[in-house]
């Protein structure tokens, strides 16, 4: 973008800023739902991070620098104004300070101010660099078939069950990153971050658009949904959730799934499942591309690139993340949290007002994740000023108070405290647990499937593990090679302390009994890769370094294409699917799965058991009065929104009682109608059926 350009826009920023409020007023009134959702999406995503990154003078920012930075302060900025008309919607007599009035009203109102803020206070912004290095050549344009291609075979597997075009999409991903490895020299900063962006859409929209409903795949995403609902419906927050229950009221002190995604649903008036379904993911795509933004200063470009890869391609990124919608909101704070605190751009006064937005975001999104950075800074800072003995400049020891004050404040006096009650209960939990320090299964299944000590099901899986422990080997390499300044590379210290208080992490989930099932070992590697993926590429490169003096390059560039697609491949389930062996992909393999895997692992939702679902909630009085299968943790939850306090677990000891119901999902009915000693013989020899649609039922006892 040129200096002209920039004045241009900055001159007609007001007018710009007007004209989108005057389209999204419209479009509310005159109930042009596509308008609004497309013109009022783009508003609330952009424009009040636009503003705020016009006041901080974060002129000298990249163009896609800019653009996450922009992002991550509207977030900022939704939350923290939902959270404010929320709590103070009651002086201007508002019971639903929520609704989508009185809400756009007010962020359209404090927009409208800093719009004409930046109109009349600003000075005339530096140039950005409008270098080959920043512009997008016409060359990286047919990337963008990529994410056409996912959209386009989530249909045909929705409408036929064909996924030959969602096959042919992985291995054009594939084939982008093979070209890009091996094309001599490097490409500009906007093809790379263009490309991992594309990626990265593609990837999460071929698993979150693959039914009309959330899609759990074990993660959180019905009760996420629950309390989102609970918001939504009443166009206001409690902070306080009711009855009491420590599980709950952490989720419904995060922000990011109650405040959020309510600002979204109702000035958009958008679906609130496609707010997960389709904003969340969006605004997703843009972690990796941060990460790349963080690890190329050190890395070079080129294997900025293929750490991202690495990134997207571990299959935490596309499945079990899209189940966390907090958690993908925090990870961007996260992200920018770090590029703040790394950046040599940012003037003192700008950093430190970005880095308590992003902290604020961060603390609202999941408490799990700011506590895991709180970790990382005080670490970091400790190490730097007791050991290294060389305080950090970018570190300081204010930052590291001001993260801990609000965190601890918003967890201690929000939700009467359940959040801090959980820390210290987890504590407790973990120094229980030590109990069984030498019992390697105390450490979860999946640190043993890690350590490559779990029994393989098959030779395919047997494969899929052996490239899945060469990126661990890489990584370990790299980290050696950082730690014995062995490698080229020249990592900022800051950074560098993050990588090793990240392995040192990694040791501790690994020997700690109980640690790494606090939050899943899946979830934790997937956050440490955000600071150790750049070592798989590092280690790449030292190790053909080592093995020969000849093209290096070329041996490297083999070597990364020989360990990474095919490790791709199978994250991805698509050499499971074209094999025919068991795959856990429900868009590639969903048409094939048992409905025990499709229904219960993954936790598949469809039409007919959110109907039964909501039935349930209008017309059983279920509190304390009905036991339920697997739709318990799916379907009942998310759409029925029936609090799973209220529900007893359906098992084969189950016996109802007069004036009792029980709710069976598609996998029960499917599963136990042909068993003599299942649970739906018995009950259909003492209940009537009082409701059914062939994929979900509702039992009764009558009274005696």
């Amino acid at each position: 973008m040129t200096s002209s350009n920039q004045q241009n826009i900055s001159k007609h920023f007001l007018t710009i800023v007007v004209a989108f409020q005057v389209i999204l007023y419209l479009s509310m009134f005159l109930n042009l739902s596509t308008v609004r959702i497309v013109i009022g999406a783009a508003y609330l995503t952009l424009i009040p991070g636009l503003i705020i990154t016009k006041l901080l003078k974060l002129d000298n920012l990249g163009t896609i620098e800019s653009i996450i930075y922009t992002v991550g302060f509207s977030i900022a900025f939704l939350m923290i104004t939902g959270l404010i008309i929320n709590q103070f919607g009651y002086l201007a007599g508002l019971n639903s300070p929520l609704a989508a009035l009185p809400l756009s009203l007010f962020i359209n109102t404090i927009v409208l101010i800093g719009a004409a803020a930046t109109y009349f206070l600003r000075n005339r912004p530096k140039a950005t660099s409008s270098s080959w290095e920043n512009t997008l050549s016409r060359s990286a344009l047919p990337l963008a078939l990529l994410p056409v291609l996912s959209i386009v075979g989530v249909y045909f597997v929705n409408a036929t069950g064909n996924n030959m075009v969602l096959l042919i999409m992985i291995l054009a991903i594939a084939a982008v990153f093979t070209v890009s490895v091996f094309s001599k020299g490097t490409k500009s900063h906007a093809f790379y971050a263009f490309a991992i962006a594309m990626i990265a859409l593609s990837l999460l929209m071929h698993v979150s658009l693959v039914s009309n409903y959330i899609l759990p795949y074990g993660g959180d995403s019905p009760v996420e949904l629950f309390v989102f609902r609970g918001t939504e419906l009443n166009s206001h927050w409690n902070p306080i959730f009711s009855p009491a229950d420590e599980a709950y009221g952490r989720y419904n002190a995060m922000l990011s799934i109650t405040i959020l995604p309510t600002v979204y649903s109702n000035v958009l008036g958008m679906d609130p499942t496609w707010v997960f379904k389709l904003i969340y993911p969006l605004i997703f795509t843009l972690v990796p591309v941060g990460l790349y933004l963080l690890w190329h200063p050190y890395i070079g470009k080129k294997l900025g690139f293929i750490a991202a890869f690495l990134f997207m391609a571990q299959l935490t990124f596309f499945t079990e993340m899209l189940a966390l919608n907090r958690q993908m909101i925090a990870e961007l704070f996260f992200v920018l949290l770090l590029l703040t605190l790394l950046t040599p751009k940012l003037s003192q006064g700008s950093k430190f007002v970005a880095f308590a937005l992003f902290s604020f975001g961060l603390i609202f999104s999941h408490y799990a994740l700011a506590e895991i950075f709180l970790f990382f800074i005080f670490a970091a800072w400790a190490v730097s000023t007791f050991y290294i003995k060389r305080p950090s400049f970018n570190l300081q020891l204010s930052f590291v108070v001001f993260f801990f004050v609000a965190m601890f404040l918003w967890y201690i006096y929000v939700s009467g405290g359940v959040v801090f009650d959980s820390f210290v209960s987890f504590t407790g939990y973990i120094s229980a647990q030590f109990g069984d320090f030498f019992n390697p299964a105390s450490r979860g299944q999946a640190v043993l499937t890690g350590l490559g000590l779990a029994s393989s099901p098959s030779t395919l899986n047997t494969i899929s593990r052996g490239f899945a422990y060469l990126t661990e080997i890489f990584i370990v390499l790299g980290g050696i090679a950082l730690i014995r300044k062995k490698t080229p590379f020249r990592f900022a210290r800051d950074y560098a302390v993050f990588s090793v208080l990240a392995l040192v992490f990694l040791v501790f989930l690994t020997v700690i009994p109980g640690l790494a099932n606090a939050l899943s070992m899946t979830r934790f590697y997937h956050i440490l890769l955000m600071i150790l993926a750049p070592f798989c590429a590092v280690g790449m490169w030292m190790l053909t370094q080592y093995l020969t003096k000849h093209k290096r390059q070329l041996l490297f560039s083999v070597l990364v294409v020989g360990v990474l697609v095919p490790y791709f491949l199978f994250q991805t389930n698509f050499v499971y699917e074209v094999a025919g062996n068991e795959s856990w992909s429900v868009p590639l393999s969903g048409y094939r799965m048992t409905s025990t895997l499709l229904y219960g692992h993954c936790g598949y939702i469809d039409a007919l058991s959110v109907q039964g679902a909501k039935w349930v909630s209008a017309n059983v009085p279920y509190e304390y009065n009905i036991h339920a299968d697997n739709g318990l943790y799916t379907s009942l939850t998310a759409y029925g929104l029936v609090y799973r306090g209220y529900i007893k677990e359906l098992t084969n000891a189950t016996h109802l009682y007069g004036g009792q119901f029980a709710y069976l999902s598609y996998i029960t009915i499917n599963y136990e109608q042909a068993t003599s000693n299942g649970t739906i013989p018995r009950l259909l020899n003492q209940t009537d059926v009082v409701y059914s649609n062939r994929g979900s039922e509702v039992y009764f006892v009558p009274m005696p």
